[in-house]
């Protein structure tokens, strides 16, 4: 079974990194968007809900299939129907099958014993399969991706067995210069206990592509509860494209939250641009700004809570120990 590209340097040459922009050997629950994923990396995506799934997943795929890299999807929905493809894409799911690019692989073919029975050593066997095609067909990497939920559902379900099986799947995966590979739970499939333990055996946390990142000002979505992670400096210069993103992510929700725990600075006027937002929120729904960093809930104490009406206190951040599993 080989992992390695077959070319001489690496398919991706610029250093893995951590979000704070620091180089990283050997990273330890490295958050990553998901187009910041490189070969060796063994991803994980506790999803909320079908949007939070398609919109990491479906750029992972598309992403590798503009990029001549193969694309291995181990489940048992119709390929028009995974994130990322079908005609609402423009892509031609059947043209990058008959390549070989597309590989939508049944869990019976993939991973399943003569009974039914979910067999770890043959889902490594069926990837590494996988990734020795890729290497002889030219492609320049191989990204995997497959939804767990199912088996943590089944009556006869091993938590043992998925722990063994990631495992063994990240001690293929995250040393090899070719294969990526992001693990997918409904996180509410099963208990927070169970979650936790499965994140353990990833290094590598997915999460959306940002809605903006100009390397001063970061916004990203959230899911569960919905809203935005904003992080680094929100000056006057950035006002517009952070009120953009808070009337996108406002339309047709009730409350929004704010992730507030990266924020190193907020001016006066970002304050009142929240403050003023609020007005146009629902009756009784104020914005929910949690995990304040102390500088920034400094400067709201300064200005006092009373004169920011619609703002208020939410998750002070003592979750934060189960990051990976959802909130």
């Amino acid at each position: 079974m080989r992992w390695a590209s077959k070319t001489p340097t690496a398919a991706y040459a610029e250093p893995i990194t951590d979000l704070d922009g620091q180089a990283m050997d050997t990273p330890w629950f490295a958050k990553r968007p998901v187009s910041g994923v490189r070969p060796g990396d063994h991803g994980w995506l506790a999803y909320s809900g079908s949007e939070e799934r398609d919109r990491v997943i479906g750029p992972f795929v598309q992403e590798g299939l503009q990029t001549n890299e193969k694309v291995v999807y181990v489940t048992d929905a119709p390929p028009e129907r995974l994130p990322g493809l079908g005609e609402r894409h423009r892509i031609d799911v059947d043209a990058y099958r008959r390549t070989g690019q597309l590989r939508v692989i049944s869990r019976q073919d993939a991973c399943l014993d003569r009974y039914g029975g979910f067999a770890p050593a043959r889902m490594v066997d069926t990837l590494g399969r996988e990734v020795d095609e890729a290497f002889d067909q030219g492609f320049r990497a191989v990204r995997i991706t497959t939804d767990y939920s199912w088996l943590l559902t089944e009556p006869r379900s091993d938590l043992g067995q998925m722990l063994g099986c990631e495992h063994r799947v990240g001690d293929a995966v995250s040393p090899s210069t070719m294969a990526m590979a992001i693990c997918q739970i409904d996180q509410h499939a099963c208990r927070r206990e169970e979650l936790i333990a499965l994140r353990d055996t990833h290094e590598v946390l997915v999460e959306v592509n940002p809605e903006f990142d100009d390397g001063i000002l970061k916004i990203v979505r959230t899911f569960e509860p919905d809203g935005l992670r904003v992080e680094g400096e929100l000056d006057a210069a950035r006002h517009a494209v952070f009120a953009e993103q808070l009337t996108q992510v406002s339309k047709e929700r009730r409350r929004v939250h704010l992730d507030l725990s990266r924020l190193a600075f907020i001016d006066l006027g970002g304050l009142h641009l929240m403050a003023r937002h609020a007005t146009v929120l629902p009756a009784g729904e104020p914005l929910v700004l949690d995990r304040l960093a102390p500088g920034v809930e400094s400067v709201i104490e300064m200005v006092g809570w009373h004169r920011l009406p619609g703002l208020t206190r939410g998750d002070d951040g003592s979750l934060s120990g189960s990051k990976g599993v959802g909130r």
